[in-house]
């Protein structure tokens, strides 16, 4: 028995995905090698990591004043919540990252851990990217490009799979529809 509890048909048809996953990844990838483009996706890749959501942030309360508070701190405690969520599921699942299987794969930007699935900067890109436009749609013509581009950044670094970007994404956007839903 195989660690997915599938039989043979579904093993393989799960080998089918994964090779192709890891070519679009390596497709991805060559995107890297254009300078101007890496340094972009580089510097998504960073603000991703916290810097680009606080600035936001921050000009959303230059903007609403005292009624950003209530939403700010509710997009505090759904980013905890999205930190616990995502790290418990990478220890779990354990899934190497593509730059760590592939030798093609060239990398640019130092992952933050070991583990890629799911990707963390996608969920808080989709998480913070949906409350800040609901909160403050006037922002989205900035907001909503922004997230797009730190979640690509992710596969064209070779960071992440598609899969680690696509589930992100999901479980981003729930905590977010929950987070909203509380106010």
């Amino acid at each position: 028995m195989n660690p997915f509890g599938l039989r043979p048909a579904g093993t393989a048809l799960l080998a089918r995905y994964l090779d192709w996953e890891a070519l679009v990844t390596e497709r991805c990838n060559r995107v890297h090698r254009v300078t101007v483009l890496r340094c972009l996706f580089a510097w998504a890749s960073r603000l991703g990591d916290g810097i680009g959501w606080y600035l936001l942030a921050g000009i959303m309360v230059l903007a609403s004043g005292r009624e950003a508070w209530l939403p700010m701190g509710v997009m505090l405690l759904s980013g905890g919540a999205g930190v616990i969520i995502y790290l418990g599921i990478k220890r779990r699942t354990a899934r190497l990252r593509p730059l760590h299987r592939n030798a093609r794969i060239q990398a640019s930007v130092a992952p933050l851990d070991k583990y890629s699935f799911p990707s963390g900067h996608t969920l808080h890109a989709v998480n913070f990217g949906i409350q800040l436009v609901a909160f403050h749609p006037s922002l989205g013509w900035l907001v909503l490009p922004f997230a797009l581009v730190v979640a690509a950044s992710r596969m064209v670094l070779g960071l992440h799979y598609l899969s680690d970007v696509l589930v992100g994404a999901l479980i981003g956007a729930v905590i977010a529809v929950l987070s909203l839903s509380l106010i």
